[in-house]
This record gives C-alpha cells, structure tokens and sequence, in this order.
C-alpha cells in the first residue's frame, strides 16, 4: 500500500517494482495530487492496482489509515506492506518476505536504505529507551539518537526485535490489526509510524527487524544541515506529534522527559528569522495539544483546509489520548468480518 502527494516520478518507479513483486494487490491513496500522480493510477486501475481518492489531503497519517481500512474491509489479507511514495521493497525483497516465518509477530519491518547502499536515517528502527535502563544512561550520556537506534552493525547481523519502526517498508499482520487497530489518521503528518509501532509494543506484540529484508528509500535528508520547516505550518504537527511518542515512550517520566525537550525547541525560533513569531505561536499551540494527547487538524493551524463536517472522508478529529486503543470523539471504527481463507497456507498480501 502506498500513499502519495506530488511525486509522479517516484511514484512510477514504485508501481513498477511493486507490479514486479509478489504481491496481491497495489493500493494508491492519492491525496490530492496536482501533478498528474491521480490520473496516471486511475489508467491503471482495474486489476491489480486500486486508487483510492480523498476528497480531501489527509497526510500522510491519513492516507495509511484509509488505506489500511479499505484493504482489510475490501481484501482481508493476512499482511498489509506500507511504504512511502518515493520508497520500495528492492528486488526480491517481498519473496523474501514469503519465505519467512513470521507468525509470531506482529509486524517485520524492512531495512531501509538510500539508492546508494547507505543507511536511511530516518528509517532506522529504534528501542524504548525507557525500557531499559542501560539504554536511557547510554542516550543521556551523549549518544543521543544512536543510545537507542540500531546500530549499523545491525543491518548485517541476525533479524531481532524492536519497539519503533518505519512505514517504509512495514509488513502489518492482520492479527496485530484486530488488537490494535489502526495508525491515528488525526496525526496528519510526522510521527504516526512510530506512534503506531510503539502501540503495538506497549500492547505486548513483538515486532521484527529483519535486515534481510531491504527497501529503498530515495529521499531528501535533513543531514547535515539545520532542521527548519518549511511551510511553517508543519512545525506544529512535528512537535505536537513528537510530544505524543515521548508520551507514549516514556510514560510517567514524559514530564521531566518535557523540561529537556521544550528548550532545545525553544532555542530553534532562532533559525527563522522574520517568521519567529509565529513559530512561538505553532509552537505553543501544539505544546497545548501534545500534553494533552490531542490529534486532528488544528484550525488556528490553517493547514490543510477544513473540509465540511459531513465529508466521509474528512481527517479524523481531534480527541483526548486514553492510552491502548484510542476510541474517542472523532474516531471512525468499522466492524470487521470474520476471515474466511480458500487457503490457510497461502497467505494474501497487500
């Protein structure tokens, strides 16, 4: 399953490697492409490959939580693989997949890499710091993200677990859905692949990082520069989602975890020159939300659009954060059908 925005090029190239894979059915969830990414899929539409068309941009978030539904109200498969629009399973990769066995797991994620061979960052499964106590000592003792990330020995060693991973190349059991449901469409944008990993986690599912098991991730880095947003609107869906996995991640210790956080935050205003006021603004307002676990677009944000209440398709809206699943105010639920396989050893992806 694939969610894309604008990025035609990249889109091709992952349908072409995808209709090359051993996978039952491609589904696109298009959110509001201007670049001719809609029209494109729509001519393809009709055998393997399925379009799925908001009406309105629902992020990435969205996007990977409508498309999860359709594929299991639509196909009920046994594993759904999600990823990026500029990302891809390498060749053999899904066969790979196959041949495995993963029935005690949740969910496998993929080893995530650039075009040229090297680790994607971004992409890097993590550990809970909070978990683990050597680890937290680790991180705070100056090894920042690398206390708890998987080291790049990882990438060549045996296939372990992990708390946090990527929708890059994420294969979801059927079983972890009916536990936990599904990624929080209200997040929008940043941060839902980790929170919803994490969840699986905290539930007790295990997840597996198996770097045999390698995809493609042909994207633009913040390395080695300074990290500035740009719409600026995106500072408050980055830092009020950043605020719900520490949350998530740290449980009690979320508030002294805050009083390190907020700062570094703080100090970033410096980077934005005639715009620093109204970063403070979005900063503050998704400080406001974040503590308070709430997820949907914020209208004081102005991005994306509101659309109209009724639309069926609207982002979902904002609510309190409960912990375990989330069934507040806003939250669509649909009833699930038992599964009935032709056959059980023949498992149907998506």
């Amino acid at each position: 399953m694939v969610v894309t925005f604008n990025r035609l090029v990249q889109l091709r190239r992952t349908v072409a490697r995808l209709a090359e894979s051993a996978v039952d059915r491609i589904i696109v969830v298009d959110n509001g492409s201007t670049d001719g990414s809609r029209e494109w899929v729509a001519a393809l539409a009709g055998g393997q490959v399925e379009l799925l068309s908001p009406s309105v941009n629902l992020g990435g978030a969205g996007g990977f939580e409508l498309g999860m539904r359709h594929a299991v109200a639509r196909h009920d498969p046994d594993w759904i693989v999600v990823m990026d629009d500029d990302a891809r399973p390498e060749p053999g990769a899904i066969t790979r997949f196959l041949q495995g066995d993963y029935r005690n797991y949740a969910a496998v994620a993929a080893a995530a890499r650039y075009p040229d061979g090297n680790i994607c960052e971004m992409n890097r499964p993590s550990l809970n710091p909070f978990r683990n106590w050597r680890l937290l000592v680790r991180t705070l003792a100056g090894k920042g993200r690398m206390g708890f990330h998987l080291a790049d020995a990882a990438y060549g060693g045996p296939a372990r677990v992990v708390h946090v991973a990527s929708f890059v190349g994420l294969f979801i059991s059927r079983a972890a859905i009916a536990r936990c449901g599904y990624p929080d469409g209200g997040l929008f944008l940043y941060g839902d692949d980790a929170i919803y990993t994490l969840r699986l986690s905290n539930s007790g599912l295990d997840i597996l990082f198996d770097p045999d098991i390698r995809f493609e991730h042909d994207c633009s880095t913040f390395e080695g520069r300074a990290r500035v947003y740009r719409p600026l609107w995106k500072v408050y869906y980055n830092y009020r989602n950043g605020l719900i996995l520490y949350h998530e991640t740290a449980g009690p210790l979320f508030w002294p975890a805050l009083l390190v956080i907020l700062p570094k935050w703080l100090l970033n205003g410096r980077l934005y020159g005639v715009d620093r006021r109204r970063y403070f603004r979005l900063l503050w307002l998704a400080v406001r939300d974040g503590v308070r676990g709430r997820t949907g677009i914020s209208q004081e944000v102005g991005y994306p659009p509101l659309p109209a209440v009724n639309a069926p398709d609207a982002p979902l809206g904002r609510q309190a954060r409960s912990g375990g699943r989330r069934d507040g105010p806003g939250r669509r639920e649909t009833a699930i059908a038992p599964r009935a396989h032709a056959d059980a050893d023949s498992p149907r992806r998506d």
